[in-house]
C-alpha cells in the first residue's frame, strides 16, 4: 500500500503546506522590519553587499540595533532588488523558499535521529512528522514576520551542519560540517547550541550511552575525547561569533532582573511545551511580565516542569528505542536557553517556539514509531494513523491560514495583540497608530491613554502622543509631549528629536528646530531623515550655505538620494521652494484650520477649506490627505480614496494618506 501512495501523499502534504501559506505573501510589514527593511536605506543599493560584512550601521537604522547579521540584511537587500523596492511578496517568497528547503534537511534529520527502518511505511511516517512541524500553526508567527527570517535562516544552517556531521563520518576530519554552521552565525546568535547538540547526539547514539552514564567515572575519558572532537567547531563559531557579537552597540536599556527572569523561564518553557499541541492563544507581542515573587504558583509550576523534563530526559535515555525520545527534549531545552539566561525585553515570544518545536516534533516522532510498531498488525490500523494524520495537518493548516490573516495589516496584527495581551501597553499603542493613521483621533488617543497606564515610561509613546496632538492642533500639549519623549532616550534614540525638529519647522520656530535636528544628526549620523528637515528648514529660510552642507550631506550617506539632489540644485541655483514663505505660512494655517473643522466633525467645511488650500497650492497631499478623510467620515467612500490616492500619487510614503485609502477600500469591499 505505501509504496503506491507514497508520493500521492507527499503531493498531498505538499500541496497542504503551499495552501496553508498562500495568503500570506502580501502581508504587512511589522515591529522592527521597520527600521531594519523599511527606514533602512542601505538594503536599497545592492552594491553596499560588502559593507553589510563589517557595517553593524546597515542592518538597521536605529543604532540601538545595530550589529551584523550579514546574511540576512543581504537577502534583505536582494528582495529589495528583486521586488524593485518595498514589495512584501518578494521578501515573504524569499523566506518560504529558505523555508521549505530547510524542511527537506529536517525530513532527512529526523529520518537519521529516529533510525527507522528504511521502508515506505518508515518514510510515510517521517513525512507525515515533517509536515506537522512545517505546518504547525505556532510556526506562522516566525513566516509572517520578515525580519524574524533570522530564525528561519540560522535554524536551517544547524540543521544542515547537524545532519552533514551524522550522515558522513568519514569525512568529518575534513570539517565540511563546519561551513554550515559558520554561515549561521551571519543570521543569528544561536549556533552555538549546535555544539551542545552534537554533543549530546554523540554520547547518545554514538557512544551507546545514557545520561546516567555520564557520571560514571569510566566514561570521564570518553566525555573528554567527545569535547575534543567537537573542539574545531566550537573554536570557529566562538570565533566569529565573538566577532559579530562586538559589533553590537545596543544601548536598550533591559530593566528584567537577571535572577528573576531565569527563574520565570521554566513557567514560560511550559507555555512554550502546552502550545506545541494547542496553539489557541498565540499572540504577536505578549504582556507577561517577569514574575518578581520566587513563591509565585506559576514560578511553583514552572520548576516542576522542568524536574520533570530533566527527570524524563534522564529517564528515557537509557534505552535505545526511547533515546530519540529523550534527544528531542534535550533538543527542546537547549534551544531555548539563549533566551532565558539573558534578560531580553520579552519574557516570552512566539517565535522563540520555532527552533525549539523541532526537538519536541522528533519526540513525537518517537512516540509515534514506537505505536506503529505495536498497531499495526492490527484491522486498519494503517487507515486510522493515516486520517488522524491528516485530520491533524489540516487543523494545523487551518490555524496557519487565520494567523496569516492576522498578520495582515498593521490595524489587524494590533487588534489581536489587544485582544490576546491586553495590557501590553506597546501593542495598545501601536493599534491607536493604526486608529490614527485612519483619521480616528479620538480612537488613537483612547489607546494612547490605556497603553500610558502600562508603559509610563516608553519613549516612543510620547512622540505618537506628541504627533497625535500636534494633528489635533493642541500646540502646548504636544510640545511637552515631544520633550518628554526626548527626556526618556537618554540621548540614545534619535527619532524622537526628528519628529520634534519636523514639528518646531511647522510651528516656523526654526531656531529651536536647527538645535533639535543638529542634535538628531550627532546621535545617528547615518541617518539621513534630520539632515532632510533641517535642508528643508534652510531652503525655507534661504540659508544657502547649511542647505550646501547638510544636502552634501545626505548625499555622502545615500548617491542617490532624489531629495538630496533636489536640495543641493537649490542651493546652488540659491533658488527655494516653488512657493515663497509667505504663501506657505498662509498654507499651513489653512491646513491647520482644516483639522480643526475635521475634529469638530465639520467635515463639509473641512472639504471647502482645503479645496481652497489645492487652489494656492495644487500638489498639496495634506489637502488631499484631509479632503479623503473628511470623506470617509461622511461615509463617502469611492471619493474619500479617489482623493488618497492622489495624496500618494504625490507622496507614496504618506502613510496617513495609506491608513485612508485602506480605511475606504476595505468599506468598498464589504459593499461590493
Amino acid at each position: 500500500m505505501f509504496k503506491y501512495y507514497r508520493w500521492i501523499i507527499l503531493v498531498a502534504l505538499a500541496l497542504f503546506f503551499l495552501g496553508a501559506y498562500s495568503n500570506h505573501f502580501q502581508n504587512t510589514f511589522h515591529f522592527d522590519d521597520s527600521h531594519t527593511i523599511q527606514t533602512n536605506i542601505y538594503i536599497r543599493d545592492i552594491s553596499n553587499a560588502g559593507k553589510f560584512f563589517y557595517s553593524p550601521e546597515m542592518f538597521s537604522s536605529l543604532p540601538s540595533h545595530w550589529g551584523l547579521r550579514p546574511l540576512i540584511t543581504l537577502s534583505l537587500a536582494l528582495d529589495y532588488w528583486f521586488g524593485d523596492g518595498l514589495n512584501p511578496f518578494y521578501f515573504h517568497l524569499s523566506t518560504f523558499i529558505v523555508y521549505a528547503i530547510m524542511l527537506i534537511v529536517l525530513y532527512f534529520f529526523y529520518q537519521k535521529i529516529l533510525n527507522t527502518n528504511n521502508n515506505n511505511a518508515s518514510k510515510l511516517l517521517i513525512m507525515f512528522i515533517t509536515a506537522f512541524y512545517g505546518i504547525h500553526t505556532a510556526n506562522a508567527e516566525t513566516i509572517n514576520y520578515i525580519i524574524s527570517r533570522s530564525d528561519v535562516y540560522s535554524t536551517f544552517f544547524i540543521l544542515l551542519s547537524f545532519s552533514i556531521f551524522v550522515y558522513f563520518p568519514k569525512y568529518r576530519n575534513r570539517y565540511l560540517y563546519i561551513i554550515p554552521a559558520l554561515l549561521g552565525v551571519l543570521t543569528k546568535e544561536t549556533v552555538l547550541t549546535l555544539v551542545i547538540l552534537l554533543f549530546f547526539y554523540i554520547l547518545l547514539f554514538e557512544r551507546k550511552m545514557s545520561l546516567f552514564d555520564c557520571f560514571k567515572k569510566s566514561n570521564f575519558s570518553v566525555i573528554g575525547n567527545t569535547i575534543l572532537q567537537l573542539l574545531p567547531l566550537t573554536i570557529a563559531v566562538g570565533i566569529l561569533q565573538y566577532y559579530t557579537l562586538s559589533k553590537i552597540q545596543s544601548t536598550t536599556d533591559i530593566s528584567n532582573p537577571l535572577g528573576y527572569y531565569i527563574l520565570t523561564q521554566p513557567y514560560v518553557w511550559l507555555r512554550y511545551f502546552i502550545a506545541f499541541f494547542i496553539p489557541a492563544n498565540l499572540s504577536a507581542d505578549s504582556d507577561w511580565t517577569v514574575i518578581m515573587n520566587p513563591f509565585d504558583e506559576r514560578i511553583i509550576v514552572g520548576l516542576c516542569f522542568f524536574t520533570t523534563l530533566v527527570f524524563s530526559v534522564f529517564h528515557y535515555s537509557k534505552k535505545a528505542e526511547t533515546k530519540p525520545f529523550a534527544f528531542g527534549l534535550i533538543w527542546f531545552g537547549v534551544t531555548l536557553l539563549p533566551t532565558s539566561i539573558a534578560p531580553f525585553a520579552e519574557v516570552t515570544n512566539d517565535h522563540r517556539m520555532f527552533y525549539a518545536f523541532i526537538g519536541l516534533t522528533l519526540s513525537l516522532g518517537n512516540v509515534l514509531t514506537r505505536l506503529w510498531k505495536n498497531y499495526t498488525s492490527l484491522k486498519y490500523s494503517a487507515q486510522i494513523f493515516l486520517s488522524i494524520g491528516f485530520i491533524l495537518i489540516a487543523a494545523h493548516a487551518y490555524g496557519v491560514r487565520e494567523r496569516n490573516k492576522v498578520w495582515k495589516t498593521e490595524e489587524s496584527l494590533w487588534l489581536d495583540v489587544t485582544i490576546k495581551s491586553p495590557t501590553n501597553g506597546r501593542g495598545l499603542m501601536n493599534y491607536g497608530l493604526t486608529q490614527m493613521s485612519k483619521g480616528n483621533y479620538v480612537g488613537a488617543n483612547e489607546y494612547f491613554l490605556k497603553a500610558q497606564q502600562y508603559v509610563p515610561y516608553y519613549p516612543t509613546l510620547f512622540v505618537n502622543m506628541g504627533v497625535l496632538k500636534s494633528a489635533t492642533q493642541q500646540i502646548n500639549e504636544a510640545d511637552l509631549y515631544f520633550k518628554k519623549a526626548i527626556e526618556l532616550t537618554k540621548g540614545h534614540e534619535h527619532s524622537p528629536y526628528n519628529f520634534y525638529g519636523k514639528f518646531l519647522i511647522n510651528q516656523q520656530r526654526f531656531e529651536e528646530a536647527e538645535k533639535i535636528l543638529l542634535e538628531s544628526h550627532q546621535i545617528n549620523k547615518y541617518d539621513p531623515e534630520a539632515l532632510k528637515f533641517l535642508c528643508q528648514l534652510y531652503s525655507q529660510t534661504q540659508n544657502w550655505d547649511k542647505l550646501n552642507w547638510s544636502s552634501k550631506s545626505i548625499l555622502k550617506i545615500d548617491p542617490n538620494d532624489k531629495d538630496g539632489e533636489l536640495f543641493l540644485n537649490q542651493s546652488i541655483k540659491k533658488e527655494t521652494a516653488k512657493i515663497p514663505n509667505e504663501k506657505i505660512n498662509v498654507v499651513a494655517q489653512m491646513i491647520n484650520k482644516s483639522l480643526i473643522l475635521y475634529n469638530e466633525n465639520k467635515f463639509d467645511e473641512c472639504i471647502k477649506v482645503c479645496q481652497d488650500i489645492l487652489a494656492i497650492e495644487p500638489n498639496n497631499e495634506n489637502a488631499f490627505n484631509n479632503i479623503g478623510a473628511a470623506y470617509n467620515m461622511k461615509k463617502d467612500w469611492e471619493k474619500a480614496a479617489e482623493y488618497c490616492r492622489k495624496a500618494l500619487a504625490i507622496n507614496p510614503n504618506f502613510n496617513l494618506a495609506k491608513g485612508n485609502l485602506n480605511w475606504a477600500l476595505s468599506e468598498l469591499k464589504k459593499k461590493k
